[in-house]
Formats: structure tokens, C-alpha cells, sequence
């Protein structure tokens, strides 16, 4: 799937999502919080003005947010800004639920914010002997590529493929190559290599 269609799922699927900021004691400080509306620019989500939180995005403009359903989990880490009171009629007419909690011109207290650039993940293990981890990006900024890489002093034993869980390793080359899309991250390759040829990167 494309970036596009896993914030798709975030909001119509899974909608809630655990989002974190920095308190005011300098720790993260985390809540739930409904990812509204999505489009090609972003995900949509709403405060009220007289919330801790509202000072946070305001201040901070970074969030971080996990959320899961049904075995599947998507992340995000990226830039908010405020957007005042535009798309907030839409976010009601699809949230109805909102017109019980907020009714006529009280929805007033509330103001919408945009996540607008950032990097995620898609981490599904619904088939648990083939796991699927995907990068997903917002706007102008890029991925983060992390995981474990086999360089090139590889031997080709197949050390690393018997003790992979996914048996994600493609043998048929050497250096052998993970496919990324599929592996844990648990390191087990990295531990047993006796060339110590697989290491563990995280890279723009």
C-alpha cells in the first residue's frame, strides 16, 4: 500500500491513537486522541483550546502517536501546526458522535491541527509467520531507514537465515541480502554471524 492509504487506515480503521508531547516536567506525557479526516497533505485532529495539550502543540508543533488494531499497528512522528477552525464542520459532519459531545456553537472551544510532515511506520503481524513492516511518509521529509544490513565481508554460511524467525534472508547472493519489509529487528542475525558482517543502521 501507499503512504497515502496507510493514514487512511489510521483514521477510518483504527481512528484512535495514543499521541505523545513533552510535559511541563520535561517528560513525555501521552493521551488519546482520535485522528479525524485525512487527505494528501495530512492527518486532522482536535483540541480544545483550554487543555494542557492544546499548550503543547502549541509550543512544541511535534507530536509522536502509536496506534493498533487487529494486529496491526501504525506510527507516526512529525510536525503539527494549528488550522484554527477550518475543516472542523467536516470533522463534525463525519464524526457525528462529536455533535453529542460538543452540541451547536460550543464546538467553539475546539481548533484543529494538521500533522503535516512526517516519517511512520506500518508494522502488521496479523500472519505471524510473515510479518509486514512498511515506511510511511507525509509531506517533504524523508523516511528513516533502520534495521539490519548485511555488508560485504558476508561469507554466505546461512548462520544468520537458521536463526531468523521470518527466514527473511535471501541466501541465493552473497553478501546475502534481509528484506527489510519482513524482518523483526530482533538482532538475532547480527548475534550469530561469524563474520560479524550484519550490523544495525538507522539512516535519512
Amino acid at each position: 500500500m501507499k503512504g497515502t492509504e496507510y493514514i487512511k487506515q489510521l483514521v477510518e480503521e483504527i481512528h484512535s491513537a495514543t499521541v505523545a508531547t513533552i510535559g511541563i516536567d520535561g517528560r513525555p506525557q501521552t493521551r488519546v486522541i482520535d485522528m479525524m479526516l485525512w487527505d494528501c497533505d495530512g492527518v486532522y485532529f482536535l483540541t480544545a483550546k483550554g487543555k494542557a495539550f492544546y499548550t503543547q502543540l502549541m509550543e512544541q508543533k511535534y507530536v509522536a502517536l502509536s496506534s493498533t488494531k487487529d494486529k496491526v499497528a501504525i506510527s507516526l512522528r512529525g510536525k503539527t501546526r494549528n488550522i484554527g477552525s477550518d475543516k472542523l464542520n467536516e470533522i463534525f459532519e463525519k464524526n457525528t458522535y462529536l455533535q453529542s459531545i460538543y452540541p451547536n456553537v460550543t464546538r467553539k472551544a475546539l481548533e484543529v491541527f494538521q500533522i503535516y510532515e512526517a516519517q511512520g511506520e506500518y508494522f502488521d503481524i496479523s500472519d505471524p509467520a510473515h510479518i509486514v513492516r512498511e515506511n510511511i511518509v507525509i509531506g517533504d521529509t524523508k523516511a528513516i531507514q533502520s534495521g539490519y544490513f548485511i555488508k560485504k565481508n558476508c561469507i554466505g554460511c546461512g548462520a544468520c537465515y537458521e536463526s531468523c524467525p521470518q527466514k527473511c534472508i535471501d541466501m541465493s547472493c552473497i553478501p546475502a541480502q534481509i528484506d527489510q519489509n519482513h524482518c523483526l529487528h530482533c538482532g538475532q542475525c547480527s548475534e550469530v554471524c561469524p563474520a560479524r558482517a550484519i550490523e544495525k543502521r538507522e539512516t535519512l
